[in-house]
């Protein structure tokens, strides 16, 4: 199995910490160059590798860490997502309701991603917790999934584990999923909710 995590700024190279601390390999892309990405992700760790956004969405599971709209770039990086899983970690604060049809965000970008096996994940915590050790006081962080395809959110679930989370099955993207998705400048209720499950 091969990851990618497409975004470095502070979610992605947060993400980027939890796969370094587990010495498991991922590719890393931006809208920058590779080798602008290098300093940044030699300090992260070795197995943290920069990769063309082409490159980069050829892995089997790819997680989506950039500013909302910019979705609508990676998706054309490929035209058909059959095959791969997408874990979306962006959030859509700020950005107008209206705009997004009366959908979840994520399901507005679960679309773009033709055939794509979808999951939300990984999105409610801030960066510099989601960057920190997840095993804390004798628990392991919580990480939210939700998605309109239960069987995607198997194997999401194990990597969540494999970083060290604790994943917490929330259901569909309409209804679980919108306890950890923003509404216009409006927090959903699970944002921000640092919690730990005892082992």
């Amino acid at each position: 199995m091969s990851y990618s995590i497409i975004g470095f700024g502070a979610v992605g190279q947060a993400l980027a910490r939890a796969f370094a601390r587990q010495n498991i390999e991922v590719a890393v892309a931006s809208r920058r160059a590779p080798d602008a990405l290098l300093p940044e992700a030699q300090a992260i760790g070795p197995k943290v590798t920069p990769k063309t956004l082409q490159d980069a969405v050829q892995a089997d599971t790819l997680i989506l860490a950039v500013p909302f709209w910019e979705h609508r770039n990676v998706a054309e990086a490929l035209p058909d997502w059959h095959g791969k899983t997408l874990i979306d970690a962006t959030n859509a604060f700020g950005v107008p309701v209206e705009e997004l049809g009366g959908l979840p965000s994520s399901a507005v970008i679960a679309r773009a991603f033709t055939g794509a096996r979808f999951v939300k994940g990984f999105n409610h915590l801030p960066a510099h917790v989601l960057a920190a050790n997840p095993k804390v006081g004798g628990g392991r962080r919580v990480v939210f999934l939700s998605s309109d395809d239960e069987g995607a959110a198997a194997p999401v679930a194990h990597l969540a584990e494999r970083l060290g989370f604790a994943p917490v099955w929330l259901g569909a993207l309409r209804e679980g999923g919108s306890l950890v998705q923003a509404r216009g400048r409006e927090w959903a209720p699970l944002i921000f909710k640092d919690l730990v499950r005892p082992e």
